[in-house]
């Protein structure tokens, strides 16, 4: 590049945030961390870190994400990457965002380092975020939301037998629908048994109140071949 100082070209740094969603009891909840250092001490922020000189990103990513929350072994998928030259205070740091969908209970949170805390927070309350984190989380949010209307969901975050109710109420969760109105029961029970993926256990539930629901389980081969073929499921 003639006539312009190419060393300012490499000034920068870059980073990781892991956006961690969970499932828990009809809730959508994000993983969150507290901050103990400047800048933003105090605040919560996503799980995320500068990216060592030696590192490749998934390796930084899976590091970050252990160090700072004690989740290991989550698989973790590239979003999108923020590079706006004012998002961190100290300097031009440009950061990857990374995401995944887990079942809470599933793991045990151990947070370190410089998080003082690892909490899970119901998405819809966590406020005011440090850096551009809540601009990170809604990119990651809607990439989640446009994911499950292409493949089926649920293998990993439903217990073994479930009924069509809890399904029906992921799906609620994840896509946000109206608490008033939530998903058509009629029409989604329909599209999810045409679909295939589910066994019928020929059991009912046990030791509730209201008039027991059947039992289902997903059936793996059929359902991961959705998974990697894609399936528009219009819920």
């Amino acid at each position: 590049m003639k006539g312009v100082n190419v060393s300012q070209f490499f000034q920068s740094a870059f980073s990781v945030d892991n956006v961690i969603f969970g499932f828990d009891e009809g809730d959508l909840k994000i993983l969150l961390v507290k901050r103990g250092e400047e800048p933003y001490n105090n605040m919560w922020a996503l799980p995320g870190e500068l990216v060592f000189p030696h590192e490749n990103l998934d390796e930084a990513a899976d590091r970050v994400l252990k160090q700072l929350t004690g989740l290991e072994k989550v698989y973790l998928e590239q979003v999108q990457t923020f590079g706006k030259p004012n998002r961190h205070p100290l300097g031009r740091v440009i950061t990857i965002a990374y995401f995944s969908l887990i079942k809470i209970d599933d793991f045990e949170l151990a947070p370190s380092l410089w998080a003082k805390k690892a909490q899970w927070h119901n998405l819809s309350k966590i406020g005011h975020l440090a850096f551009d984190h809540n601009e990170i989380v809604e990119a990651c949010f809607q990439k989640l939301k446009r994911r499950v209307r292409v493949q089926p969901i649920g293998f990993e975050l439903l217990p073994p037998k479930f009924t069509l109710t809890e399904l029906q109420h992921l799906y609620e969760a994840i896509l946000q629908s109206d608490p008033e109105k939530g998903i058509d029961k009629r029409n989604f029970r329909k599209k999810i048994l045409a679909m295939d993926i589910l066994v019928d256990c020929a059991e009912f539930q046990e030791g509730v109140a209201h008039r027991p629901a059947k039992l289902y389980a997903f059936d793996k081969i059929r359902y991961e071949s959705f998974v990697e073929s894609g399936y528009a499921f219009e819920v």
